[in-house]
């Protein structure tokens, strides 16, 4: 059994507040990176949202497609 097989079943029994927390969980670790490394949270807002759009779009195209 692969990596991937095993995530996917791993998925499949959570619930959708389970994947809310993770994401809880990720934005926290983000914020806490950026409160360790300031030069991080100094970037201009356009880059943040270069970085949101670079990693969003794929995903929608994926959902949508």
């Amino acid at each position: 059994m692969g990596y991937f097989t095993w995530i996917d079943k791993k998925i499949k029994k959570m619930h959708w507040y389970d994947i809310s927390l993770i994401k809880l969980s990720t934005a926290s670790a983000i914020l806490l990176i950026a409160a360790l490394w300031p030069p991080l949270a100094s970037l201009e807002w356009y880059w943040y949202g270069l970085i949101f759009v670079v990693v969003t779009v794929p995903e929608l195209y994926k959902f949508f497609h």
